[in-house]
């Protein structure tokens, strides 16, 4: 029982994560200019923070890039300074930053048919593999902004 429950989880996680980033990747890069309720930045989010108490500079590079997968642009570096390229990485960021907060609506689901031990391995393996992309989708955005903020 507890093997097929495991294969089923296994199938949900690919199936989910490809559906929600093929659908995040059709649409318009424009709709993620502005950041909603839920992903603005906060005061207390700094560069240092991130740099300092969480080391993203030291692990983020390990990530991998699935944003180009489905047409998407890479985000492993800052794109050139051309006109509307800083805009347009900014709003692939927030995308991809929406795309793991809705992969982890994924393990509330996942209450329907998973107890015990199965359903704490998927809340642990949903937040390992999303948190750490949204952190860094974060910081990106924040680099960004420091960047627009010393241009002016």
């Amino acid at each position: 029982m507890s093997l097929r429950l495991l294969i089923i989880d296994g199938v949900v996680w690919v199936i989910g994560g490809a559906f929600v980033g093929f659908v995040f990747a059709r649409q318009d890069w424009r709709r993620f200019a502005a950041p909603g309720p839920f992903t603005t930045l906060r005061a207390f989010e700094t560069r240092q923070r991130y740099e300092r108490g969480l080391v993203v500079r030291v692990w983020k590079d390990l990530l991998p890039e699935a944003g180009t997968w489905f047409g998407g642009i890479s985000k492993r570096h800052l794109p050139r300074r051309a006109e509307g390229s800083l805009q347009r990485f900014a709003a692939e960021s927030l995308r991809a930053e929406r795309v793991h907060w809705t992969l982890l609506l994924l393990v509330p689901m996942m209450l329907i048919w998973n107890r015990g031990w199965l359903l704490a391995a998927n809340v642990v393996f949903g937040l390992v593999i999303n948190l750490p992309c949204i952190i860094v989708a974060r910081y990106n955005r924040l680099r960004l902004t420091n960047i627009r903020r010393h241009r002016t």
